[in-house]
């Protein structure tokens, strides 16, 4: 067996127990604590409690609304329907002190493509309206510190479209990021680079370093990570993907020692951190962006607390703690904490058949949007687009 086989074989098979510097590295985020009012941070919450009116359940001191139903119109001042299969989503502020929460649409057929909710500084619906149409399983993406949202499409071909919440651009294609299995995009703005992951069972973490700065998206180099192993510590390397249109060969295997992850799922940046979560493996990993060094924050085979199953989009609070949507599982939202806690946050019951996806906080971290991706079961309304927020706001 070469080395460097015996080195990825390691690297699948490591769980949470192996990597006890992730706690050391995460230290930065512990001093953090929570404005009045806010959600900034979570670890204190309490038990889940019974479901409420919307079917939600929650923490006591929290409350639910609807915002919107797939075929429905959210606001009657827009003809907009609300698109089916609601998905990966995030939060812009706008000037007037409001917000819009943009949600893509995961359907094939050229039937994809992002919807937009505008919320006005007092949190009433005001808009609704598409900023992406034509595309095809738009699955996840990220949104960028230049106020844009990257749609990703999800299947061997997908590519990324860059769209403007508000609606007022034409969404650009944005090629330079790639031709693959697309599930979503984190931007690191200290270091200038994208991270982006791949969803299939042997699917790649990529990076892209554009060539001129950002906002700049048109030109650059995508590369895939490789592993070496250093003194029972993890590290990725970086190779440059020869041609990231993949006209011959998926960009995945342009690279032999790419390091395979198993179906890479949700993906977010924060102060020097990379976590993405892999559903084959129910794992959420942590990628030190300063010292290369790569660890595992929850790992359902090993975890002490493995409340958490079907790992998929994620969204982090300014203490650091990582929000979970689960794909199945028991529907939850589930914290996980700097100091390896794990944390129920919500829960649909009865939402089986479905997904949570497109968790996002509001500019003042008072209001978590997501979705129920198809709704509950035997329920004919499809996608129910959900927001919290902590009782009297």
């Amino acid at each position: 067996m070469s080395s460097q086989l015996f080195k990825r074989r390691q690297f699948l098979q490591v769980g949470a127990a192996g990597f006890v510097l992730f706690a050391a590295n995460n230290n930065r985020l512990l001093a953090k604590a929570a404005a009045p009012g806010s959600m900034d941070s979570l670890r204190s919450i309490g038990s889940l409690q019974a479901p409420d009116e919307n079917g939600v359940m929650l923490p006591a001191g929290f409350q639910s609304r609807i915002v919107a139903r797939s075929g429905e119109q959210p606001v009657t001042s827009s003809s907009y329907l609300w698109h089916d299969a609601p998905d990966g989503g995030a939060v812009f502020a706008t000037d007037d002190g409001g917000w819009v929460y943009v949600s893509n649409s995961e359907v094939g057929g050229g039937k994809g493509g992002v919807g937009a909710l505008r919320f006005n500084a007092a949190a009433e619906l005001v808009d609704a309206y598409p900023i992406l149409a034509g595309t095809s399983v738009n699955c996840a993406g990220g949104g960028t510190p230049w106020q844009t949202w990257l749609s990703c499409e999800e299947f061997d071909a997908g590519q990324v479209f860059e769209c403007d919440p508000l609606g007022n651009r034409e969404a650009m294609v944005r090629p330079a990021l790639g031709r693959f299995k697309h599930e979503a995009v984190a931007v690191d703005p200290v270091n200038q680079i994208l991270y982006l992951t791949e969803d299939t069972p042997d699917g790649a973490f990529y990076r892209f370093r554009p060539s001129q700065p950002l906002p700049d998206l048109s030109a650059g180099i995508l590369e895939v990570a490789t592993m070496d192993a250093q003194d029972g510590r993890l590290y990725l390397d970086w190779a440059p993907v020869p041609d990231p249109s993949a006209e011959t060969t998926p960009t995945r295997y342009q690279v032999p020692d790419y390091v395979p992850f198993r179906g890479g799922e949700g993906l977010v940046y924060q102060d020097g951190l990379v976590y993405f979560s892999t559903k084959g493996d129910n794992r959420v990993w942590c990628y030190d962006v300063a010292t290369h060094q790569i660890s595992v924050l929850y790992d359902f085979a090993t975890s002490a607390n493995p409340i958490l199953s079907g790992v998929d989009n994620l969204t982090i609070t300014p203490a650091g703690e990582v929000l979970v949507a689960e794909d199945g599982g028991d529907m939850q939202i589930v914290i996980l904490t700097p100091e390896f806690g794990v944390i129920p946050l919500l829960q649909i019951p009865g939402h089986e058949r479905s997904e949570i996806t497109g968790p996002a906080f509001d500019p003042s971290y008072r209001r978590l949007y997501f979705s129920s991706q198809r709704g509950s079961v035997g329920a004919s309304s499809g996608g129910i687009t959900y927001e919290i927020s902590l009782a009297g706001i």
